[in-house]
């Protein structure tokens, strides 16, 4: 027996000096290095990461495996080969592991080595794994939040491992509360993105949570993986086609609204006034958005290039803040109507509005794409479902704002101003309104007609952008099916609005007719 061992020590010391190896110390210190990413450059980190991969690769070592561990990166390495039976690493099992790290486990399945023992017959395989307790060396353009902030990344030699048939298991536990977050499992995807190293994204990966401590990715690639945490409710995935569905039908029926509705208007225009033509941007600006809105998912897809869906998002959030804008010019215009007695004079004022509904959110989304076009691209939508063994996760991608920041400020607060104006102005017509029918006391003839001027105003006036602010709590189901159908069919209403006041200015007209020609007769 003794024998043997000694026969395998010198076999082992032979091959680390016939084998050019990077020793333990190289490796150690490098490590170290990538724990103080503060003050390096963003080429020197993506250099420093590839060098400790193809360092793990071509180290020696004896026996079937190698751990190594710093402050906040550890390294695994292990010899496999064609006859692999699988591989299960836990934090539980694995030596000197701090306390203070979350458990986590990596499971890889017997199929991992299965390709390139069919392509040929390698003399060795090797699995890298490497561990970030940190996740400075993995910062996206949106700063985006990981679970623990941990990196679980694995590599075998230098081979592109995907499309597995059994999934790699990655498993997060945790002993925080995830209330009011959506966990959505993502691979660091190298060379997605314009300002950083790579981009997370969900492609390839489903995600469980089989307890309320634990969550559970599986993925059929290898390579850096890790928890995005994303604030907001998750909606069940039982809601996804339907809402889909009715996305999909009232944009459309919205469109062909306001195509016909344009078409009317320049088909029938005799004298073109102030209140129609802002009527016709307004117009322009829904068909701009719902158009944007439809190929939004489309262009998402992997197979489309990041440019298309940068630009279309870009188009997408373009649409919507002119539409906002619309909705308070036509607010502001009903002001000017109603609450200023003599007629108002504003020197060429449908020019200053069309540069302000046109021209003001071009410039803020030029503004960014100069500054920082990252923040547009591919967005994900996770849809929870819930399963025996715990809660897994649908996602589902647009092309749309995808900087938290940027959403927050210039679509929930600008929609956010818009709304509030706009409510205030609505409540502010009905009390003229109310203050004009007090003392007639026949108000029933009049109900009927005050009911669709507040409704036509209600809609004119985009309140029900206003739905966006109650995704909460209770709320949220209620809220997302009223918010979908609302403004899906915004369009739809506009045009039901164009009709009813055409139909009111035809109504006059005969009576005016009716009353000249009356007029005629007696005298």
């Amino acid at each position: 027996m003794d024998t043997h061992v000694s026969l395998f020590v010198c076999l082992c010391l032979l091959a680390a000096q016939s084998i050019p190896a990077e020793t333990t110390s190289e490796l150690l210190t490098l490590m170290k290095h990538l724990e103080r990413p503060r003050g390096r450059t963003m080429p020197s980190r993506v250099k420093h990461i590839h060098r400790l991969e193809q360092m793990l690769l071509n180290t020696s070592f004896c026996g079937h495996n190698l751990t190594l561990q710093t402050d906040a990166i550890q390294s695994l390495v292990f010899e496999l080969g064609c006859s692999f039976p699988g591989l299960s690493l836990s934090s539980a099992t694995l030596p000197n592991v701090p306390q203070a790290w979350a458990p986590h486990g990596m499971q890889f399945p017997a199929e991992l080595t299965k390709e390139a023992c069919v392509a040929s017959q390698p003399a060795r395989l090797r699995l890298i794994c490497v561990y970030f307790f940190t996740a400075q060396l993995f910062q996206d353009d949106s700063n985006s939040s990981l679970l623990n902030n941990y990196v679980l990344g694995a590599k075998l030699d230098n081979r592109t491992v995907n499309n597995l048939q059994n999934p790699v298991n990655i498993s997060f536990w945790h002993n925080r509360s995830l209330e009011g977050y959506t966990v959505t499992c993502v691979f660091w995807k190298e060379g997605a993105s314009q300002h950083s190293w790579g981009a997370w994204s969900p492609e390839g990966c489903y995600t469980e949570q089989p307890s309320p401590s634990q969550v559970l990715c599986r993925c059929n690639h290898l390579t850096y993986f890790a928890v995005l945490m994303l604030s907001g409710d998750p909606v069940p995935a039982e809601l996804l086609v339907p809402l889909e569905y009715i996305s999909l039908v009232g944009c459309s029926i919205s469109v062909v609204a306001t195509l016909l509705t344009i078409l009317l208007y320049a088909h029938s225009r005799k004298q073109s006034d102030s209140v129609t033509c802002i009527h016709m941007n307004l117009h322009g600006s829904v068909l701009l958005l719902n158009v944007t809105f439809l190929l939004s998912s489309q262009m998402a897809l992997p197979t489309v290039p990041r440019s298309v869906c940068t630009v279309l998002a870009a188009t997408l959030h373009y649409a919507l803040l002119s539409c906002l804008t619309w909705m308070a010019i036509e607010g502001f215009n009903l002001y000017l109507l109603l609450g200023r007695v003599y007629n108002v004079y504003i020197h060429r004022y449908l020019l200053k509005l069309c540069v302000l509904g046109w021209g003001f959110p071009a410039l803020l989304v030029l503004l960014l794409l100069v500054i920082k076009s990252s923040v547009y691209g591919p967005h994900v939508i996770s849809f929870s479902k819930s399963q025996e063994n715990g809660t897994s996760f649908q996602n589902v991608s647009m092309c749309w704002v995808r900087s938290p920041v940027v959403h927050r400020v210039l679509v929930m607060g600008y929609g956010g101003l818009t709304s509030l104006f706009n409510l205030l102005v609505l409540a502010w017509a009905l009390r003229i309104l109310c203050r004009l029918r007090a003392p007639d006391k026949a108000l029933s003839s009049w109900a009927y007609r005050d009911t669709v001027m507040v409704l036509g105003l209600t809609v004119l006036l985009g309140t029900t952008w206003a739905l966006a602010f109650f995704s909460f709590g209770v709320f949220l189901l209620p809220q997302i099916f009223l918010f979908t159908i609302f403004n899906s069919l915004y369009g739809f209403f506009l045009f039901l609005w164009f009709c009813s006041q055409r139909r009111h200015s035809a109504t006059e007209a005969k009576a005016e007719m009716e009353a000249i020609s009356s007029s005629q007769t007696t005298h």
